[in-house]
């Protein structure tokens, strides 16, 4: 114990619960990672890129919904045993997905079907999670131990992405179909139930009160938030403009990918080193360099990153039409998305009053994802239908230049944001920081 408390900061008693928090978020990050890539894969190979448009549109509107249900559900049960049904239901909902694979006509749906299931891993299961992790420990714990618990993700993601890099050659040399690797899943989630019952019976959870609020009453908050902010609104069309590029640059990746690993295996293989290298990286520049960049160009600043980022990105696709330039296009998306825009979103929403910061994360985190990429995979998935349609060839650099015009107005809008911004200020919305002596706290953010 002298050695936990001297390296990992675990104090007398809490080991056991940090390593059952610790394997939970683990278990899930490499079952969502090898349902993720397997899914991406698999649906390309059976379904046809074209079709993960709609698929993205499927999974936009479930997202759209199961945040609102979360609410109704999340402060309703008991914590430990709302986090057992869960594992357990995962579990039985990726052995009912195996089954579904001994009908090989369905094979496109199933893998539609499972890279649902893996979206809303993502969204459920770290949101139960840390809601119980939360009223398990006191401040000065969490602070203590979040971070340990939190490393576990990128392990499992790590481990994850392990698993869909070998499997492919291993199952081929044992004769064991590609989907087997679903058994997997169901024994992660089976061993973390087991993980659970064990090491959570005797948590001691905080009894909180929580304010109910329906889904229209949530939405209407965060949208009116954000209409009469002008910051704030700005700052939304920055972030729907944003997720067009996002859904366009994906595509387009997904598109030349695909046609340059027709098998199966070789693209879930590339796939797989895609996501590694995208991982790796991300975290580098989280852990070294995103802090000191914010602190560099102030705050206000940092957000003209991603969409002059996006801009690149976007015409490098369309000069270099290969792999290589779909390849930097997405990264040039993704890296600051998951570096210094995220974290600069998250310090932006400081600036909103506790009692609304809730519902206003909500509305641009969840809301405002669905609406940005629908928009994008209408708008994209009509381009490509009157190019097939008519015969065009060239009409990927008609959704590319869509891309290009919705990072110029991220970037318009970001500029607006910054003029607006002191104005933002003094709405009533703001009212109760402002008594509070915080109307400077986008400046006084440290990181």
């Amino acid at each position: 114990m002298s050695l936990l408390s001297r390296v990992f900061k675990i104090r007398s008693g809490e080991a056991g619960l940090v390593f059952a928090l610790g394997f939970l978020l683990l278990g899930n990050a490499v079952a969502y990672q090898v349902s993720d890539i397997v899914a991406v894969s698999g649906f390309l190979s059976e379904g046809g890129v074209n079709k993960i448009l709609i698929v993205w549109v499927i999974d936009s509107v479930l997202i759209f919904l199961a945040t609102g249900l979360q609410s109704l559900i999340i402060d309703r049960f008991h914590r430990v045993k709302l986090i057992k049904w869960l594992i357990f239901g995962l579990a039985l909902v990726f052995t009912v997905l195996r089954m579904l694979f001994v009908f090989e006509g369905l094979a496109g749906f199933n893998y539609a079907l499972l890279y649902l299931v893996a979206e809303q891993q993502l969204l459920f299961f770290p949101l139960v999670f840390w809601v119980l992790a939360n009223d398990m420990f006191n401040m000065s714990q969490s602070q203590r131990l979040f971070p340990l618990i939190a490393s576990m993700s990128f392990v499992g993601k790590l481990l994850g992405i392990g698993v869909t890099l070998i499997s492919p050659n291993l199952f081929s040399q044992l004769n064991i179909k590609s989907e087997d690797v679903l058994f997997l899943n169901v024994f992660i989630y089976l061993l973390a139930y087991l993980v659970a019952w064990v090491g959570l019976r005797k948590a001691d959870i905080r009894e909180t009160r929580h304010q109910h609020e329906t889904v229209k009453e949530t939405l209407m908050e965060g949208w009116g938030f954000v209409r009469e902010v002008l910051s704030f609104r700005f700052l939304a069309l920055a972030i729907i403009a944003m997720l067009i590029c996002d859904t366009v640059l994906e595509f387009r990746f997904l598109v030349v990918s695909n046609a340059q690993f027709g098998d199966p295996a070789q693209y879930q293989t590339f796939y797989s080193w895609y996501r590694l290298g995208l991982l790796t990286v991300s975290f580098i520049i989280q852990g070294f360099f995103t802090s000191r960049i914010i602190t560099a160009v102030r705050l206000k600043n940092a957000f003209f990153i991603k969409p002059i980022s996006v801009l690149i990105g976007a015409l490098v696709a369309i000069f270099k039409v290969d792999l290589v330039g779909s390849v930097i296009g997405v990264m040039l998306l993704r890296l600051p998305q998951y570096t210094v825009d995220e974290s600069s979103q998250k310090a932006f929403q400081a600036l909103v009053p506790e009692e609304r910061r809730g519902r206003v994360s909500i509305f641009m985190d969840s809301y405002l994802y669905c609406i940005g990429v629908i928009i994008g995979c209408l708008f994209t998935g009509g381009i490509v239908l009157v190019g097939v349609l008519t015969g065009f060839g060239g009409y990927f650099y008609v959704y590319l230049g869509l891309a290009v015009l919705a990072s110029l107005v991220a970037v318009w809008a970001i500029y607006k944001m910054r003029g607006v911004y002191d104005v933002s200020l003094l709405n009533w919305r703001l009212k109760r920081r402002q008594r509070r002596g915080l109307t400077g706290v986008m400046d006084k953010l440290e990181f």
